[in-house]
Parts: structure tokens; C-alpha cells; sequence
């Protein structure tokens, strides 16, 4: 008898195949919000950018950059870990995988988030509503699947944390100094070229 040939097999391959599916609608529906077809100039019409000081929005227009490589660099984590569990855990890796901690905190953000109903959610998927510190749990409490990526677990910690403290300092409009900025880039760019991208 053929593996292929199984029920269980073949209905394994469906899930995932669901699941991917799932993902891709996920990433669809981001990318079709009506946000990501307008520019940057049609976005700051509608938030009166240009009434605001024109010094703090040039410092803030500087840390945007800073913005955008810390919101990419996590919904990449956020893929990986989706896509790596996925493959080697089947459709109900978040609830096989993910420790209960993790998974509270998610649900109590998608919750909340879903009081508002007036504004926007982040995602659907539970991951989305996951912190940074909360992706290293998940890498570290599921390490067999991951160990041939990232190698050393003490490594992607000390980039996560480093990124996590940055990321603080933006999201509070802060400014960080260009060593900060070089050393953020430093990391991603080991990041990408031990995991890829």
C-alpha cells in the first residue's frame, strides 16, 4: 500500500492546503484595505499632516523608516513561524504549539480589539495579535522546528530584545540616534541572512 493513497494522508494535505490558503486570503485582505492604495501624500492629506509642526513631522517623517523596518521585520517572524509550524503541525499549530500564556494574551487583544467595532482589527489570524517577546516564546517552545534556521536560541533572543526596545521608543514617538538606527539595521540584515527572507 502506497503512503499517497491513505484517507489520513490525503486529508492531511487538504488542511494544510486550506490553511495556506488562509494565510494568503489573510495577506490579500491586508494588502486590499483601502489604505494600501493610497500613497503616502494621499494618507498625509487625510490626517491634516500639513497643519501640524513642521519640525516635529520632519523628525517624526525620519523615525518612519524606522517604523517600517521593525512592522516588516515582525510580520516576517510572524510568517515564518506560521508557515515553518504549519507544515510540521498541521492546520491546529496554534493550539498544539502555542503555550497557554501566549494564547491568552492574544485573545484578550483580539477581544478587546473587537469591543471597537468602529475600528479596524489588526488581522484574523491569532498571530497577529501576538508581541514580539511573544514570538520568542513561540520560536523557543517549538525550537526542533526551528533550530536549523536560526542555530542558536541565545542569538534571536538578543535580536529580538534589541528590536523589542527600539520598537518601544518609536511606537511612543520617540527618536532614536543613529547608532541605534545602524545597530537595528545590523540585526535585521543578520536576521535575513541566517533565516532568509
Amino acid at each position: 500500500m502506497k503512503m499517497i493513497n491513505r484517507d489520513d494522508t490525503k486529508l492531511a494535505g487538504f488542511v494544510f492546503k486550506g490553511q495556506m490558503t488562509s494565510l494568503q486570503i489573510d495577506k490579500l485582505l491586508a494588502k486590499s484595505s483601502p489604505t494600501a492604495k493610497m500613497s503616502f501624500d494621499d494618507i498625509a492629506g487625510k490626517v491634516s499632516l500639513a497643519l501640524l509642526d513642521e519640525e516635529a513631522v520632519a523628525d517624526a517623517q525620519k523615525m518612519s523608516a524606522v517604523y517600517i523596518a521593525i512592522a516588516s521585520f515582525e510580520n516576517m517572524v510572524r510568517d515564518l513561524i506560521a508557515s515553518r509550524l504549519l507544515e510540521e503541525k498541521g492546520a491546529n499549530w496554534w493550539d498544539v504549539c502555542v503555550n497557554s500564556d501566549v494564547k491568552k494574551r492574544s485573545e484578550d487583544r483580539r477581544k478587546q480589539e473587537e469591543q471597537i467595532r468602529w475600528h479596524q482589527a489588526r488581522g484574523l489570524n491569532p498571530i497577529y495579535f501576538t508581541e514580539i517577546s511573544d514570538l520568542l516564546s513561540i520560536i523557543q517552545g517549538n525550537w526542533a522546528y526551528f533550530v536549523d534556521l536560526i542555530h542558536d536560541v541565545e542569538w534571536a533572543r538578543t535580536i529580538f530584545k534589541t528590536i523589542d526596545r527600539s520598537r518601544n521608543v518609536i511606537m511612543h514617538s520617540g527618536q532614536l540616534s543613529m547608532n541605534d538606527i545602524e545597530r537595528l539595521g545590523m540585526l535585521i540584515r543578520d536576521w535575513l541572512r541566517q533565516v532568509g527572507g
